[in-house]
């Protein structure tokens, strides 16, 4: 398991496919080349104005020197009155354990479910006992995450702080799930995800 993110942009009007052309262009291989491992980049199918995507990292001391590194460096120092000047918001993160997640080739939509269990252990335990051979009939999940509670060791970036999540990634259309709700404070949110293809 490493250690993941998964950031939310809200971006001005209009202002996405600058960010995305940006992002692959520049972002990609200027992370990887500090040791990042940047994960799936999404469109969100229900808001035209946001960018969804993960990136990851072998632990939170790695994570500390590799947005150093790249936060620092030439990269985003060169790109990043550009990059900015496409976002309203860019703190929506969730700092998370697990997998990460890059959509397969040809997958087609994405649905990224995410839970505020009661109890994140019982809930967790419900979902491999129960929930996760349930689904697997109809849209198997994938790269199930739970929230990383060590404390941000990057500061100059926020992430979501006293919540506590489960969250999965399914591939098609989205499906319905069963009645949760012994096991949730809220009701599970459904990103619908387009993968945004990689850079040729």
């Amino acid at each position: 398991m490493t250690i993941v993110e998964l950031r939310q942009y809200t971006l001005r009007p209009g202002a996405r496919d600058t960010l995305i052309e940006l992002f692959e262009r520049e972002f990609v291989t200027g992370q990887e080349a500090v040791g990042i491992t940047v994960g799936g980049r999404f469109r969100d199918l229900d808001d035209p104005d946001r960018f969804v995507w993960l990136r990851s990292f072998p632990d939170m001391d790695g994570r500390a020197r590799a947005l150093r590194a790249f936060y620092h460096g030439p990269v985003w120092q060169g790109h990043r009155e550009a990059a900015n000047a496409t976002m309203l918001d860019s703190d929506d993160v969730l700092l998370l354990r697990g997998p990460g997640f890059s959509a397969p080739d040809g997958a087609g939509p994405v649905v990224a479910t995410i839970c505020h269990p009661v109890d994140a252990d019982a809930f967790a335990g419900h979902f491999e006992q129960h929930l996760r051979p349930e689904l697997a009939d109809r849209t198997p999940p994938l790269a199930v995450h739970r929230t990383e509670h060590a404390e941000n060791t990057f500061p100059a970036l926020p992430v979501r702080t006293g919540e506590d999540v489960v969250l999965w990634f399914t591939t098609g259309d989205t499906a319905p799930l069963p009645d949760l709700s012994a096991y949730l404070k809220s009701a599970p949110q459904q990103l619908r995800l387009a993968p945004v293809p990689p850079r040729s």
